[in-house]
């Protein structure tokens, strides 16, 4: 079969964090250090499979952290509508990777079962571990579980053919990354397990964790996973918008044929 096409989608930002948002030990932790906000379309011909929803701009106002394009509408110069989607493989249930499940009706979720028994479970009675969650995203996975459009995994498993995903764990109990094959090699859509680049390549591990040692593990599992280590992507470093070229639209950013510049690692 032929390789997946991947465009990175930037949705959103949030430029007043710091460094101590984004790694445990850090000796510049004031420092200013922006996240974007991204998911993933994986094109080959016809077929569509989308990785992660974004968040909606009602979340957005709710968490005082606003978006910059709606997700559906984000998809748009890529000649998609949300109907036209029927396959969206969900990283983690996050709000900012699963606050858009009902953008998408048509969607069939793909999810590890670690991560549904995580966001349903007892867990959810510590503030903590239930901040990045939002009830009404978890509720819709569970719609779509009961209307027969949920696929569960645990652990590895071929979502498509060139398409799998991998359960890291450390972020959330079930996050997964998801593995791509392309022109440029087996790419690695880290997502949480790595948000920034220098979460992998100096092994920093990111604040926001329920498993620490599980998420530096995860660091190891993304390198054997990629063909190269600059095929790993981070799941909001504002880098990837210099290591790749811009496609169709400005917000869009084409990821298939690997970096034009030299990623330092």
């Amino acid at each position: 079969m032929s390789d997946w096409e991947i465009y990175c989608i930037k949705y959103a930002d949030r430029n007043t964090r710091t460094r101590a948002d984004s790694f445990i030990f850090d000796d510049n932790h004031d420092a200013p250090h922006p996240m974007d906000y991204f998911m993933w379309v994986l094109r080959r011909g016809a077929e569509v499979i989308l990785v992660d929803t974004g968040y909606d701009t009602e979340e957005g106002q709710a968490r005082g952290r606003p978006i910059r394009l709606d997700p559906a509408a984000a998809l748009q110069p890529l000649g998609l509508q949300p109907e036209d989607i029927t396959q969206v493989i969900v990283t983690h249930l996050h709000y900012d990777h699963a606050g858009g499940l009902h953008l998408f009706p048509n969607a069939t979720l793909h999810l590890q079962s670690a991560e549904m028994a995580f966001a349903t479970g007892p867990c959810m009675c510590h503030e903590t571990l239930k901040m990045p969650y939002t009830a009404g995203h978890v509720c819709e996975a569970i719609k779509r579980l009961y209307a027969g459009k949920v696929v569960f995994y645990d652990g590895d498993a071929q979502v498509a053919d060139g398409v799998t995903v991998h359960c890291i764990g450390g972020h959330s109990r079930g996050l997964q990354c998801v593995r791509v094959r392309t022109k440029a090699g087996w790419m690695v859509l880290a997502s949480d397990a790595s948000h920034f680049y220098e979460n992998i390549f100096a092994r920093k591990p990111f604040p926001i964790v329920v498993d620490l040692q599980n998420m530096l593990d995860g660091f190891d599992t993304l390198h054997r996973l990629a063909s190269d280590p600059g095929l790993i992507i981070p799941g909001h470093d504002p880098l990837v918008r210099i290591y790749f070229p811009q496609a169709m639209a400005p917000h869009i950013f084409r990821l298939d044929a690997g970096p034009i510049k030299e990623i330092p690692r």
